[in-house]
């Protein structure tokens, strides 16, 4: 178990930090890594969206009724990370200014939500490994540690040749599926550490395995097939 560091306010400020002289466990540093969000130090000058992804985030915004244009301010923060990679600085201002809302309250989205990357990720991929109960019994520690010895020792921090990174996140959702990581948008289920080796190797050569279960099954249905409702599933499967 973690033991609790010392603590102690800055200038009366709401948030804490770990005082300098404590001794801070390992547990407690990603604590502080996720309820500390901060923008990567080394910005990129400029952000423009691509002449499609304009033409998208501009049907986006026009989804919402006059007014409620901040709606679409997480669809388009997560287009722009789509597009650079990560969540830069002057792409917050972007979207901010398309929005009609303060830069302040962009960075409050970006900065609050685990889903945007505040630094620069693999150009090929960031694996975002689940390590929740249902992962870590089914063996996600195994896949963390490929993570370490194929890509990185440190979450966030990019292979030698830039292409890949990793970090362990919370729930997937996809539990009975575990262990998964997720790529992107998609998730890569059924793990084994031979499987994920067989992930990471595709993404290397360019020619990634189809998302979902890895070892063949349809969405989470029972490894042997049906169990129960099984005229029902036959009727079905003559419809399709």
């Amino acid at each position: 178990m973690c033991a609790a560091p010392n603590w102690k306010k800055l200038g009366g400020a709401a948030r804490t930090i770990v005082a300098s002289d404590a001794e801070v466990s390992p547990c407690f540093e990603e604590v502080l890594a996720l309820a500390v969000r901060r923008l990567y130090p080394e910005q990129p000058l400029r952000f423009e969206f691509t002449s499609g992804n304009l033409a998208w985030a501009k049907e986006t915004i026009a989804k919402y009724p006059s007014g409620k244009q901040a709606s679409a301010v997480i669809s388009l923060l997560w287009r722009a990370q789509e597009q650079e990679g990560w969540c830069t600085e002057p792409a917050i201002r972007a979207v901010a200014d398309m929005l009609g809302m303060a830069y302040i309250r962009v960075l409050e989205v970006a900065t609050f939500y685990t889903m945007f990357q505040l630094q620069p990720v693999g150009s090929t991929a960031h694996i975002q490994v689940c390590g929740t109960t249902p992962c870590m019994l089914r063996g996600s520690e195994a896949v963390l540690e490929i993570c370490k010895e194929r890509i990185a020792e440190n979450p966030h921090e990019l292979s030698r040749d830039g292409r890949f990174s990793w970090e362990e996140v919370e729930c997937l959702g996809c539990c009975a599926n575990a262990p998964v990581v997720m790529i992107a948008k998609d998730t890569y289920e059924d793990l084994d550490p031979e499987l994920f080796d067989k992930v990471l190797h595709g993404f290397e050569k360019g020619t990634p395995p189809k998302p979902g279960s890895q070892i063949g099954r349809q969405a989470s249905c029972p490894l042997g097939g049906p169990t129960t409702l099984k005229d029902m599933v036959k009727k079905n499967a003559a419809k399709v």
